[in-house]
């Protein structure tokens, strides 16, 4: 009996497919749950304005599955960024927030991965970060309220692409809601960046890690690369999660097009399983 789940990425599957579709699409290819993707479309961004017969619809597809969505990968905010300097937009990323925990509440979701960004598409500043802050304190307290998790992502930019600069911020807000969900592949091309090891990174989220992406990169690129063709040691990311006491990972990769995505999926979760059973001791 494995100690740990692994979770698919909703985006690696065909966008056409019903959610019975994915789900038994990862179900088929050995994984233990999907993580739903709200990102910054529109198409995405209704979903936190379902209406009670669509969340019925989604309940019943996890029922007749028998596989869970057990994660929301947020990355809405990347377009209304928390720390936007618009105050508008800052208010409609508190919104995008309130909504998502209380959609993840009534699915059963029980982690939402944060994109962390104070902002993406304008130049950072002090103010901006002093904003995301303020709005970060905010939407602890509203996960708080559902005892839903909170994990940042550990991204492409500067500004959060470590484990260590995302605890920066944990710290700050001090709430049992806030940790850090990491990405493989960023934090090993940042690793490239500034020296030392992903481990060592890692091992600053101590007691804070709630799950872990599994995503391959090679230096300077960040999305869609096939697993095995890149630089990740996903070993060495396995032993010391697991080390750390993480017990929840998601494949993340991008279905591309072409006809053999469920081949793809089962390939990912045959690959990922690997590294995670030799460090599930």
């Amino acid at each position: 009996m494995r100690s740990y789940l692994l979770g698919l990425y909703e985006k690696s599957m065909p966008g056409t497919l019903t959610w019975a579709e994915k789900l038994q699409a990862a179900k088929n290819a050995g994984f233990d749950y999907v993580e739903m993707s709200i990102d910054e479309t529109d198409a995405k961004l209704s979903r936190l304005d379902w209406t009670e017969g669509e969340i019925d619809e989604v309940l019943a597809a996890v029922r007749a599955v028998g596989l869970p969505f057990r994660s929301i990968c947020l990355s809405g905010h990347r377009k209304y960024p928390l720390g936007a300097s618009d105050k508008a937009v800052q208010a409609r990323s508190l919104e995008i927030m309130e909504k998502a925990v209380k959609l993840a509440a009534r699915l059963g979701i029980r982690t939402i991965q944060l994109a962390g960004y104070d902002v993406y598409y304008e130049e950072g500043t002090e103010a901006t970060r002093a904003d995301f802050l303020t709005n970060l304190k905010k939407s602890a307290l509203m996960a708080a309220k559902e005892g839903v998790q909170l994990g940042f992502e550990t991204m492409e930019t500067p500004f959060m692409d470590t484990t260590e600069k995302a605890m920066k911020y944990v710290k700050l807000v001090d709430s049992p809601y806030l940790g850090v969900y990491p990405d493989s592949g960023n934090i090993t091309n940042a690793k490239l960046l500034y020296g030392g090891t992903v481990a060592e990174d890692l091992e600053t989220g101590r007691g804070h890690l709630v799950a872990v992406h599994l995503k391959e990169t090679v230096p300077g690129k960040y999305r869609e690369i096939p697993f095995g063709t890149g630089h990740v040691d996903f070993q060495a990311v396995a032993d010391k999660a697991f080390e750390l006491g993480v017990r929840r990972f998601v494949g993340e990769f991008w279905y591309t097009g072409g006809d053999l995505w469920e081949q793809t999926l089962k390939e990912a979760n045959d690959f990922l399983r690997g590294f995670l059973d030799k460090a599930d001791k």
